[in-house]
C-alpha cells in the first residue's frame, strides 16, 4: 500500500469515527451530558418554594429543562396552577432525601395516610435519565417500580446517593436555601421515612418569571 493510499484510509477512518461519535451524542434517547457545575447557570426555569414547619424559609430550585424537559415542564405547570401549595413533605429520610409533591393525597389538612400514593390529573411521564449524579441539593422525580411512572412528586437530596444515578430522572437542583432543606422535619425510623404528626409543608410554590 502506497503512502498516499495509507494516508487516505487514515483520514477516511478518522472522519467515520467523528460521524459515529456525533450520531451517538445527538440521536434522540442518547443520555444528555452533565449540566454545568456552577449552580444557577444551567439557564432553566426556577421555582421558589416557601416552606413552613420545623424548617422555615425559602428554597429556590433551578430546573434542568435541557436534561429533563418534560419533567421540568410538569413542575412548572403544576406550580403555576398552585397545585403544589399546601403539599407536605410526607417522606423524609435523614442522610438521604425529603420527598413531596403529592398534589392528590398530600395536602395539609387532609387525610395524609395515603400521602405519597398519588399524583396529578396529568398522565405519567416517560423517564428522562441523564448522566447528572444524585448529590446533595439535587432534585429528582419520584416514581414507582415502573421507570416511566413519575408524575408530580419529587425529592430533594440531603447527600449523595450513587445508587440512584441513571435510575431516576434528575430534574433540577437547589441554588438557594439549602439550609432550609436540611432543616426539614425527618420521618420516623423503621417506617420508610414516613413523617409522623405534623409534617413540614410547602406553603407556596411559584415560578420565578
Amino acid at each position: 500500500m502506497s503512502r498516499n493510499t495509507l494516508a487516505a484510509w487514515i483520514i477516511f477512518l478518522a472522519g467515520t469515527g467523528l460521524v459515529v461519535l456525533y450520531y451517538f451524542m445527538t440521536v434522540p434517547g442518547a443520555s444528555p451530558e452533565v449540566v454545568t457545575d456552577v449552580p444557577g447557570e444551567a439557564g432553566g426555569p426556577r421555582i421558589e418554594i416557601t416552606i413552613a414547619g420545623e424548617a422555615n424559609g425559602t428554597v429556590v430550585i433551578e430546573l434542568f429543562d435541557t436534561l429533563a424537559p418534560k419533567h421540568a415542564e410538569r413542575i412548572v405547570t403544576l406550580a403555576r396552577e398552585g397545585a403544589y401549595d399546601g403539599v407536605v413533605f410526607h417522606r423524609v429520610i435523614d442522610g438521604f432525601m425529603a420527598q413531596t409533591g403529592d398534589v392528590e393525597n398530600g395536602k395539609l389538612g387532609s387525610d395524609l395516610s395515603r400521602a405519597g400514593s398519588g399524583g396529578s390529573s396529568y398522565p405519567d411521564l416517560q423517564a428522562e435519565f441523564s448522566k447528572e449524579p444524585f448529590v446533595a441539593g439535587v432534585v429528582g422525580m419520584a416514581r414507582s417500580s415502573d421507570p416511566n411512572s413519575a408524575n408530580s412528586q419529587f425529592f430533594i437530596m440531603f447527600d449523595a446517593a450513587p445508587h440512584l444515578d441513571g435510575e431516576y430522572t434528575v430534574v433540577g437542583r437547589v441554588i438557594e436555601g439549602i439550609d432550609v432543606v436540611n432543616a426539614i422535619k425527618r420521618g420516623a425510623d423503621g417506617r420508610n421515612g414516613a413523617v409522623i404528626g405534623e409534617p413540614d409543608v410547602m406553603q407556596s410554590v411559584r415560578v420565578i418569571e
